[in-house]
């Protein structure tokens, strides 16, 4: 591995700087005077970065950026030491807003579109991933497209790396994630997105898991994590079934929490615990997102501590495998 390579590459198509406040109360038409906010780089790929990072693992994120917001998520990434490479386009970087309703406990999350990237400028995100993740283990694509974008942007990844050893990790959702036709090492559905996909109800675990199981045989991902939220997840493989409960935690912030997960996953299978086990740490790593503000990274503790308490809850299959 070079000097300058990362064991982990992640991808961030439509990154955001995120802003987060807080007000007494939210009311329509009235001024309603917000606590200071808080300001992190965020997008998918982003937040597994700085998860990654928080954890000890050093990680490359990659991301289009244009405009003072592009700049100042440069900003943010490199006073957290978070090492990135930034692709220069034309558009301006998006900002997302979110404000807690202290009055209720709600939470409200504004998230405003990208800006759209040109043809060329999508093509030199593509060249500047393959350049990086020559001596990658994972590369990970999360969150949404901006417009520009095509559809099958995340299986173009896929037929990028297919002759790497580079593993692809997908967590995306809609058009990008119908897109998805082969060659993906593990796909982290929500169950609400995985619905979507096959376009099912699945209202039970054992129809959760056969949807799964079907993207599994058809050969679009070798893993899919269906991600059950305060639940936990299931895992699903050619050969495994298996359900991963979560612990109950106070939410600070549900930001970034599936985010987290997908940091949680890949840092383990880096440090090459079973596939079983790196889904019990990344469940315990979106739990422990839940009580950071914003979309500040998780605390390695609070992770280890979930973990082990994860690692007791679990043993049992809840549907037939």
């Amino acid at each position: 591995m070079s000097q300058n390579s990362s064991r982990v590459v992640t991808v961030t198509m439509n990154p955001a700087l995120d802003i987060s406040t807080s007000a007494p109360a939210v009311h329509a038409t009235d001024k309603m005077r917000c606590a200071a906010p808080r300001r992190d780089p965020g997008g998918g790929g982003l937040n597994v970065a700085r998860v990654l990072h928080a954890l000890g693992e050093d990680a490359t994120a990659l991301l289009p950026s244009g405009g003072h917001c592009g700049q100042a998520v440069q900003d943010l990434l490199t006073g957290e030491q978070v090492r990135f490479s930034a692709v220069p386009i034309t558009g301006s970087t998006r900002e997302s807003f979110t404000v807690d309703d202290l009055s209720t406990g709600f939470q409200y999350r504004f998230v405003l579109p990208g800006p759209t990237v040109a043809y060329a400028e999508v093509e030199s995100c593509l060249e500047r991933v393959r350049d990086f993740a020559t001596d990658s283990r994972f590369v990970v694509v999360s969150g949404s497209l901006p417009p520009g974008v095509d559809a099958d942007f995340c299986q173009r990844l896929s037929d990028l790396l297919a002759d790497t050893p580079t593993l692809l990790v997908v967590d995306t959702s809609g058009v990008a994630l119908r897109a998805l036709q082969r060659g993906v090492y593990l796909v982290k559905p929500s169950v609400r997105e995985l619905r979507d996909w096959v376009d099912l109800p699945l209202e039970s675990r054992a129809e959760q898991a056969a949807a799964a199981r079907s993207i599994v045989e058809q050969g679009v991902s070798e893993v899919v994590v269906v991600s059950l939220g305060a639940e936990g997840a299931l895992v699903i493989t050619a050969d495994v079934s298996e359900y991963v409960p979560s612990v109950d935690v106070a939410s600070i912030s549900g930001v970034g929490a599936g985010d987290s997960m997908v940091a949680g996953i890949v840092y383990s299978l880096v440090h090459d615990r079973s596939l079983i086990e790196a889904v019990q740490f990344g469940v315990a790593a979106g739990a422990a997102m839940l009580q950071t503000p914003g979309t500040a990274p998780c605390r390695p503790a609070d992770v280890e501590r979930y973990y082990t308490r994860i690692c007791e809850l679990s043993g049992l299959r809840v549907f037939p495998s």
